[in-house]
This record gives C-alpha cells, sequence and structure tokens, in this order.
C-alpha cells in the first residue's frame, strides 16, 4: 500500500488549483463534479496527488466539513490492489468501517472510508485503481 492522495476541502477549488500548481508544479490530472462535489486531482509526478474537494450542492459532507472545521486537509487516501482484503483487515484490527463495501468514487475508482475514531483522528480512504 502507498499514499494515492491527500484530501483538501476548499470552498474555491479553481483558485486552490491554481496556487497548487504553482507552488509545486502540480499540473491539473483530472477533474469532475461528482457526488455534489468539484473534485480537482492534481499529480505530483507518480508521487500520488492532491485531491481537491469543494462542494457545489447545498448538502454534502464536504460541505458540513467546511461549516464545521473550515478547509483544510479532509483525509488520507491509501492505493490497495485488493479493497475487499483491505477492509478485512481493518474489521480485524478493530477498526470501525464507515464503509462496509467499497463504493463508487471520484475518477471512477472503487473506495471506503475508516472510522477517524480509531484511526488516530485521522480520516483513511482506502482506495482501488
Amino acid at each position: 500500500m502507498h499514499v494515492d492522495h491527500v484530501g483538501v476541502a476548499t470552498e474555491d477549488a479553481e483558485s486552490l488549483a491554481d496556487l497548487y500548481t504553482e507552488l509545486l508544479d502540480a499540473p491539473v490530472a483530472h477533474e469532475e463534479v461528482f457526488d455534489g462535489l468539484r473534485v480537482v486531482f492534481l499529480d505530483l509526478g507518480g508521487d500520488g496527488y492532491v485531491e481537491l474537494l469543494e462542494p457545489v450542492d447545498d448538502d454534502t459532507t464536504i460541505g458540513r466539513y467546511l461549516e464545521n472545521e473550515g478547509g483544510g486537509i479532509h483525509h488520507v487516501a491509501f492505493a490497495t490492489d485488493d479493497i475487499e482484503a483491505a477492509l478485512e483487515t481493518a474489521r480485524e484490527a478493530g477498526v470501525g468501517l464507515i464503509d462496509e463495501e467499497p463504493r463508487d468514487g471520484a475518477w471512477g475508482h472503487d473506495v471506503a472510508f475508516l472510522h477517524p475514531k480509531d484511526t488516530g483522528g485521522a480520516l483513511i480512504e482506502f482506495v482501488e485503481h
């Protein structure tokens, strides 16, 4: 497993993408509207991505996160070749699952989230390409 991306919640993905492109030399690799969010992936040159998450609908998880916490790092995603096995490992370790089964994620990937109360306060995502 390796870090696939870091998800950043923002009110303005376009402006933040422009800034990160300049600061990190990280061009936009993929952009879509998915599940009430504008999602922009910035390519870190083979070392993963920064995923910018901007709500476009009023009632989204990211919208509520921004309202309560403000912008910033939302989650860390780890790439796995077998998301079902990764979830089983988490279950066996006693980690609560937000997603008991993989679900559709941005960019056509399967994803599942682990509960931060069991992971040191960090929201962890498994992603299978």
